[in-house]
Formats: structure tokens, C-alpha cells, sequence
């Protein structure tokens, strides 16, 4: 049987027609999903926050957080396998708790996901700042490069599904040597400590008021970042050959091995560290990058920034292709301002208008660069607008699971019985880490910040909750829904 043919059939029947180019195999997706994730970009970025709030013990934050999002993946997996459809939280939440709702959560991810495009422009600056000087990186400085990383990673996204398909894989490459290669490396011939090592903190509870507990659940807060992005999968369902068994198969295994790759990196990083009560007490930047050339010598600084660079780099590229799905998405069930031309196809069959468009709004979030250190920050944002999104698709699925409007048994991964206890423990998760993520905490923000700064991530979600309300009050975009959307609401009940 033509897959391509049935799969624009099981399409039509949600209503929509086949406008993008479905070229993505299991393989592809993937990539997609393990280059939004990034072990690379994921650890790399709290490993330093890490040993500030809990020392070596940090690691433990990691295993933890693991766990938690692996019964929110596996939530996810369920859903996609039922919903071939691009838009992922959006299209689910819609048909399974309501037009309004989807709406809402649909808003909310868009600002998530636009801000952890931010983040990753802002953290790649760094490594590119080091491969091509070694003098300080200033604000003014580090926001230029993040507009370069955002260049790049829409330049390739507009020449298409193919090339992007290929800085993917290289990606994924890059990944292999930087976190893979390396960690084993470290692991078998530069272990400076025992496993002991990973039960103490060196004094790092000092930072939040000499409380161990409270230093690990900020850690825990800040872990969160490395497992992000798994639902980058669902957002190419429709440029996917069989999604209903490609997409969730793609997502659970992009999961898994960057969980596997992100804790080989933990160990490798936290057992070579000459001298860890440096890193807890910040006179350690980077202990990555300590922990490698400490290592493996002076001549590894450069091929180590330039395979990191490439690992951020393709990160962003995956970031900005699934925001261009959401957007075109959204768009094309005319839920947003100017959704003629946010839903435009281009002649390479990719949505152009909506890529160019978000990756503006993500080069405006690097503006909070300027005062400052903001990596803590946008991370906190970043992390505290999925999990709350997270929560709400959790919630939807529970309720619509103990209703009877929805069946998972219908879909192509089937849980049975074990599903209902799944998704009840991701609920309980995600209740303590969105809140433990937007709960103000001085330590995260930069030294000598604001009070906005310390409530950013509470401020800014309640300003976008207040303007969704507002919107949905008074354009009332759930009565523009074109009619043959409809078409199977709740198709899996």
C-alpha cells in the first residue's frame, strides 16, 4: 500500500489537506527529536548551576528529573500515536478538552517555545564567543552572536526539509563526540574521584541558606532544561511517513538515549573535575569545558568548542523548524492575527512566513542579555513555560482518560491498564516542578537584579495567560475554526 496515499487520507480525515512535504522517515524524526533535546545543549547548560546549588550531588537532581518527564514522554507518545496531526499540544488539548482550552495551552507553548529558541541562541553565543576570541564576552556582545545563531538556523530552515535533514545528522554526530566519545574518555582514563563523591555537596548548601534540601530542589529546577523538546517529533506528523507508528516510536527513543547520553555526561564531568569545590564555589565558569582540556590537554579546546558548536547549532535548527509548525498550525485554523500569511506553504513546502516570524520574536528575547548574565533566567523562563504546558496536556489527558472521551486503547501504542497510572504520576510530577521552576528565587537571577528579574518567570507567563484570556474574550478565535477541522473531534473515543 502507498503509505504516502493513506497517510494524506488519515489527514483528510481531520479535515486538512496534504500542503506539507512528507520526506521525514523514522530515522529523520529521530534526529529531530534528539537535536531539540540536545544532551549537549541540556547539560551543558546546568551543569554549572548544578554544583553552585548542590555540588557533585547534583547529579541525583539529573536521575530524578529523568524519570519524571520519562512518564510525561510516554504520556505524549500515547497521544501522538492517536493525533497524526502537526501542532502536537495544541491539536490534542483542542479535540480532547475543548476549542478554548487548546487555544490557551496552544498560546502559552508558542511563548515557551519561542523563548527556548532564546535560550539556545543565547547559551550557543558563548561557545562561539570562545572559538573565535579569548577575551571577556560582553552583553552587547553575546546578544549579536545570539542574533547570528538565529540567522543561521533560519537561513537553513528556509532551504528546506532536505538540508535540514542533513545538519540534523550531522548534529547528531557532533552530539556523539562532544557528550558520547568524550564521557567515555573521561570515565576510563581521567576519574580523579570515587562514586562517594557523588553524596557530597562541598559546602554548596551555603547558597541556599546553608538548607541542603532546598540547594537540591533548585538544582532539580534547574534540570528540568535538559529534558525538554521530546514533542519536537509531533510537531512534523504531517511531513512524516506513517506517523501514527513512526512519531511516538521516534519520541520515546530520542528520549531515552539523550537521557542515557545526559547521564553518562553527569558522571563523566563530575568524576574528572580536579578540583570540584571550584565549581561549586564559581571560580569554575564551565566545568565541561574544565573537565575535557583538564584532561585531555591544551589541544583539545578548539575541536572540542567547534563540536559543540555544531551540536548548538543544530539544536536551534530543529528548535526553529518545529516553532514553524506550531505557528503554521495555529495558523491554520485561523487562531491568530495575520493567519492568511502566518499559514502561507512556500514552493519548497515548508511554512516560510511563520519560521522568519518566530525567529524575530526569539531574537527579541535576547534583549534581556543586555543587563547582564541572563543564562539562569531564560532557562527559569524557558523550563517554567513547557512544564506548565506539560501540566495541562497531563491534566486533559487524565480527565479526558477517567470521562470516556478518550480511548488510548485505539491508538497504535497501547498501555492498557499501566496508562491510567502513568499518566497520574506525570500529573504529580508536573504539579511540583512547574511550580518548584516558577517559584522566585534570588540565587537565579542575575547578581544585583531586579524583583522583576526574580519573578520573571511568574510575571511574564501571568501577562501571557491575561492577553490569551483577553484575546479569547474578544475575538473569540474557536468560532473562527474552519468547519472541516472539526471533523473528528475526539476521533479516538
Amino acid at each position: 500500500m502507498d503509505h504516502t496515499r493513506a497517510d494524506a487520507g488519515d489527514l483528510a480525515e481531520y479535515g486538512y489537506e496534504q500542503e506539507l512535504k512528507r520526506t521525514l522517515s523514522a530515522w529523520a524524526v529521530f534526529a529531530l527529536g534528539f537535536a531539540t533535546i540536545s544532551p549537549v545543549v541540556g547539560i551543558y547548560a546546568v551543569v554549572q548551576l548544578g554544583f553552585v546549588f548542590a555540588g557533585p550531588a547534583w547529579t541525583w537532581a539529573v536521575v530524578v528529573a529523568f524519570l519524571g518527564q520519562l512518564l510525561v514522554a510516554t504520556v505524549y507518545a500515547e497521544l501522538s500515536s492517536q493525533f497524526p496531526i502537526t501542532g502536537g499540544v495544541y491539536q490534542w488539548v483542542r479535540r480532547l478538552g475543548g476549542p478554548r482550552l487548546g487555544w490557551l495551552v496552544g498560546w502559552i507553548h508558542l511563548a515557551s517555545a519561542v523563548a527556548s529558541l532564546t535560550t539556545v541562541a543565547y547559551l550557543g553565543a558563548s561557545w562561539l564567543h570562545m572559538l573565535v576570541s579569548d577575551s571577556a564576552l560582553s552583553p552587547a556582545t553575546h546578544v549579536l552572536l545570539g542574533v547570528v545563531f538565529l540567522v543561521v538556523a533560519l537561513g537553513i530552515n528556509l532551504l528546506g526539509v532536505d538540508p535540514v535533514k542533513h545538519f540534523l545528522n550531522a548534529g547528531i554526530i557532533a552530539e556523539g563526540v562532544a557528550s558520547i566519545a568524550v564521557s567515555v574518555v573521561l570515565l576510563l582514563f581521567a576519574r580523579n574521584h570515587g562514586f562517594d563523591i557523588l553524596f557530597n555537596t562541598l559546602g554548596a548548601e551555603s547558597a541556599s541558606g546553608g538548607s541542603v534540601a532546598a540547594g537540591f530542589v533548585t538544582c532539580l529546577a534547574v534540570a528540568g532544561w535538559a529534558f525538554l523538546g521530546f514533542d519536537a517529533t509531533t510537531q512534523v506528523a504531517e511531513e512524516t511517513d506513517q506517523p501514527r507508528r513512526s512519531v511516538p516510536r521516534a519520541l520515546l527513543r530520542s528520549y531515552l538515549f539523550v537521557a542515557f547520553t545526559v547521564l553518562l555526561t553527569a558522571l563523566a564531568v563530575t568524576f574528572a573535575l580536579r578540583r570540584p569545590e571550584d565549581a561549586v564555589s564559581g571560580k569554575i565558569v564551565d566545568p565541561v569545558f574544565e573537565a575535557v582540556t583538564q584532561s585531555l590537554g591544551g589541544w583539545s579546546e578548539k575541536p572540542f568548542i567547534l563540536v559543540v558548536l555544531i551540536a548548538f547549532f543544530a539544536c536551534a535548527i530543529s528548535i526553529q523548524t518545529y516553532i514553524g509548525r506550531a505557528v503554521y498550525a495555529f495558523a491554520r485554523d485561523r487562531q491568530l492575527p495575520f493567519s492568511a500569511q502566518l499559514a502561507t506553504v512556500g514552493e519548497r513546502q515548508i511554512p516560510w512566513v511563520s519560521l522568519t516570524v518566530t525567529a524575530v520574536l526569539a531574537g527579541l528575547g535576547l534583549v534581556l542579555g543586555l543587563n547582564g548574565n541572563a543564562a539562569a533566567t531564560l532557562i527559569a523562563f524557558g523550563s517554567g513555560g513547557f512544564y506548565f504546558i506539560f501540566l495541562a496536556v497531563a491534566l486533559v489527558a487524565l480527565f479526558a482518560r477517567l470521562s470516556g472521551s478518550w480511548n488510548p486503547a485505539a491508538g497504535e501504542l497501547r498501555l492498557g491498564r499501566a496508562g491510567l497510572l502513568v499518566n497520574a504520576l506525570a500529573v504529580a510530577w508536573l504539579l511540583f516542578e512547574a511550580v518548584n521552576i516558577a517559584w522566585p528565587r534570588a540565587e537565579l537571577a542575575p547578581p544585583g537584579g531586579s524583583w522583576i528579574q526574580i519573578w520573571a518567570v511568574v510575571l511574564v507567563f501571568s501577562v501571557l495567560l491575561a492577553v490569551g484570556l483577553a484575546y479569547v474574550v474578544i475575538a473569540k478565535p474557536h468560532t473562527q475554526l474552519p468547519t472541516h477541522s472539526n471533523t473528528q473531534e475526539v476521533k479516538a473515543s
